[in-house]
């Protein structure tokens, strides 16, 4: 049993994944033309209402059934996969999970495909720089007991840039758990998502901003959720 354990997302969170799409976007324009790169995001766009997370490879073979005799998918399927992610990786990030790895165990706890979500942790040195503590779900949200199974703890800590499942912990959880919203990203300004939500135990503005805080505080700010 750990005194406490700290969940930290990935997407928004302690990467700029809105700066990775407009990245992809881009250069998918650049080397393929504006209507490969559309139709791919269309599919793309598709994907992620209906599963939840970005399924960038489950997109390019939606793309490939399309378009059997476009060649051009291998080199789409090499930019993805050899994205450079450890550029999008936010200042402050990498310290932020140093600190919290001198108060408990880091975890990162992220959605995503089963390929390219764990490759995206890699490549970013975010799996190295958790002692390769790292969970992939398709939705964590509905993943609580499991996440207790591989890291039993008194308390967590769980790091998100999405209100709506911070909420959701927050009501499983009660006050065993500490929901920390960082503001950064698109979904983190979602006005509907504010308004209708509860706040989380704290609110930061950067991932940076995080060590700031100390563990004591962290620990003191949990809170029963509101009904």
């Amino acid at each position: 049993m750990n005194e406490v354990v700290f969940l930290v997302d990935v997407d928004n969170t302690l990467l700029d994944n809105d700066r990775i799409r407009v990245d992809i976007q881009r250069d998918f324009e650049a080397a393929y033309g504006a209507q490969s790169r559309d139709r791919y995001w269309t599919i793309q766009e598709r994907l992620f209402v209906e599963l939840g997370y970005r399924d960038y490879l489950g997109a390019l073979q939606i793309y490939r059934k399309e378009y059997p005799e476009d060649m051009r998918v291998l080199s789409m399927a090499s930019y993805l996969i050899d994205y450079p992610f450890a550029d999008r990786v936010y200042p402050g990030a990498l310290a932020a999970l140093r600190r919290l790895r001198e108060w408990g165990v880091a975890v990162i706890l992220t959605d995503g495909d089963v390929v390219f979500q764990p490759r995206k942790v890699e490549r970013a040195g975010l799996a190295q720089a958790v002692d390769g503590n790292v969970l992939v779900y398709v939705h964590k949200e509905a993943a609580v007991a499991d996440i207790e199974r591989h890291y039993p703890a008194r308390h967590y800590v769980v790091v998100d840039d999405k209100l709506r499942i911070l909420d959701e912990i927050k009501r499983m959880w009660a006050k065993r758990v500490t929901t920390v919203f960082v503001r950064q990203g698109a979904f983190a300004h979602d006005a509907g998502a504010l308004a209708s939500l509860a706040p989380a135990d704290l609110t930061i503005e950067h991932i940076a901003d995080l060590p700031s805080h100390d563990l004591a505080a962290l620990l003191a700010a949990a809170r029963q959720p509101f009904r």
